[in-house]
């Protein structure tokens, strides 16, 4: 039901998402996941297109090195297969729905978990089971506390160069979503603060100090309606000065 309410505020605000695209408006097929979208083999997938080059960007690396990605939103389980597809065999997949029929898409080499990922508990239960994550995606039910709780839970989880992307988040201006213009509690707003962190080795200001976050994370990109954050563990940086004065 969530997913139908997300899938049709997103139609209205963008006409014709999600219906066929003539061959004439897709966009050139030199990225191997866009390139799987537009010819579809599978079960249903519902994405924005410029999301394709952002994954591509920062996902590649991890093609064909069997990295285990966890993805939050089954819908229909198209996007499990792209993700096998994408990244090879040896790629372990974990997808994560409150919908109970979801199960159905589990396999050998894919691992479907339910629960709702607003609850501490579940993903407490979650990080028990899967304890290695390299990639983690989050397309699930784009609510402020879903992707604010989801985040605090999962992040200090990922493995340390690892990747966490978190999808439309655009629903921090949709008051369906709990979201509004700079409204308080939105993930955007959230997600700002992050950027204060990233720096905290920098900050004279006792209320902004290096914290876990800083000391793990490498960088965060900001595109439309996406936030990817790059791990990596880092310690203060250092600058020096090398060559001859001028003057």
């Amino acid at each position: 039901m969530l997913r139908r309410l997300i899938s049709g505020l997103f139609h209205r605000l963008n006409a014709g998402e999600g219906k066929s695209v003539p061959g004439a408006a897709r966009p050139p097929l030199e990225n191997p996941i866009a390139e799987y979208f537009f010819n579809n083999p599978g079960r249903l997938i519902d994405k924005w297109h410029h999301y394709f080059d952002i994954y591509h960007k920062h996902f590649a690396r991890f093609r064909g090195r069997s990295p285990v990605v966890m993805e939050i939103g089954v819908f229909h389980g198209g996007s499990l297969q792209m993700w096998h597809h994408y990244f090879g065999p040896g790629a372990r997949l974990v997808g994560i729905d409150i919908d109970p029929r979801c199960r159905r898409f589990g396999d050998e080499s894919t691992t479907i978990l339910v629960g709702d990922q607003s609850d501490r508990r579940f993903l407490a239960e979650v990080r028990g089971r899967v304890p290695h994550i390299d990639i983690l995606i989050d397309d699930g039910g784009h609510t402020m506390a879903q992707q604010i709780i989801t985040f605090e839970e999962l992040y200090p989880y990922v493995q340390p160069d690892g990747i966490y992307l978190c999808e439309d988040i655009h629903t921090s201006f949709i008051p369906e979503f709990g979201g509004g213009y700079r409204r308080e509690g939105t993930f955007l707003e959230y997600s700002k603060a992050l950027v204060d962190r990233l720096h905290g080795w920098y900050s004279r200001d006792p209320a902004l100090t290096a914290d876990e976050f800083t000391r793990a994370t490498h960088g965060l990109h900001f595109y439309d309606s996406v936030l990817v954050i790059e791990k990596g563990p880092k310690a203060r940086a250092q600058a020096s000065m090398t060559g001859t004065p001028s003057f």
